[in-house]
């Protein structure tokens, strides 16, 4: 016969301040907690370690770690996953500073080779500070078409 412990469990839930689902009761000892009808007696069975509540459970990480170890690789950034405009997710301001700073190191790069003048380097400069090019390879496209670089 399955016995009823409902009014020790509830009993023993305000006892240990949780939740019903959390009191644990020894099976070895029901027999023990069946006979029990006062708080007094279930903190003397709490203390003998007879009822005890269980740990609290989380919501496990696990997933949640592999999703991020995916996207640090790459995956999951396609569009469909994506919440939110370009600007929200990388603001304007930072992702201007990346590209001036790829076009600015590049005509650095072609003024040393000595590709392009002094003159033509200033000239580029001040057309990507007014944010003419949208990245380096149109820099190159614009000095190809205005004949900048240095004849060989």
């Amino acid at each position: 016969m399955k016995l009823s412990l409902k009014n020790q469990r509830r009993l023993a839930s305000k006892v240990l301040k949780v939740g019903k689902s959390r009191v644990h009761i020894d099976p070895e000892r029901l027999e023990d907690v069946e006979g029990v009808i006062t708080r007094e007696e279930i903190r003397k069975l709490v203390h003998e370690s007879v009822i005890m509540a269980a740990p609290e459970t989380g919501v496990s990480r696990g997933r949640a770690r592999v999703g991020a170890e995916k996207r640090r690789t790459g995956r999951r950034r396609g569009v469909g996953s994506r919440g939110g405009k370009a600007s929200a997710r990388q603001p304007p301001k930072q992702a201007w500073e990346t590209r001036i700073r790829s076009i600015r190191r590049h005509l650095r790069t072609l003024r040393e080779r000595r590709t392009i003048q002094k003159a033509a380097y200033r000239r580029l400069y001040l057309l990507a500070k007014g944010g003419t090019f949208p990245d380096r390879s149109h820099v190159d496209q614009y000095i190809e078409a205005h004949r900048l670089s240095r004849r060989r």
